[in-house]
């Protein structure tokens, strides 16, 4: 069992910019690959970025300019740093692992039905 816990969450204006911290516990060794998500009001959760065990990356097109996945295992946390934020990015932001998603080229790899394990989220608004 995997245990994820959001933080970082918070109001900013456009164009600022805020890190997201999710602490994972557990049984970890079998996770294959870790992500972000976010949902904003009335619409579907999206896939932002993804990370394996080797660190290797995949974003979401649309958000890699902005936004920065990133893993620190002594600390047992993954990162979210977003910049350059913009009303439209106001959301709840999720982590999320799963044992069997391919990080790297996996079709359902920033598909939120594909993980198993989830954390609360943590809001963000931007305005």
């Amino acid at each position: 069992h995997v245990q994820l816990v959001e933080s970082g969450g918070g109001s900013v204006q456009p164009g600022g910019a805020l890190r997201l911290s999710c602490a994972y516990s557990g049984v970890i060794s079998f996770i294959s690959c870790m992500g972000w998500f976010r949902q904003a009001p009335g619409k579907a959760r999206e896939g932002i970025a993804v990370i394996d065990s080797d660190g290797d990356t995949a974003y979401a097109e649309s958000m890699k300019d902005r936004f920065t996945i990133s893993v620190d295992n002594a600390k047992n946390t993954l990162y979210l740093q977003m910049n350059s934020l913009k009303p439209e990015d106001t959301a709840t932001y999720y982590c999320a692992a799963d044992p069997d998603v391919r990080c790297l080229g996996g079709a359902g790899r920033l598909r939120d039905s594909e993980y198993k394990y989830w954390g609360q989220g943590t809001q963000v608004t931007v305005s």
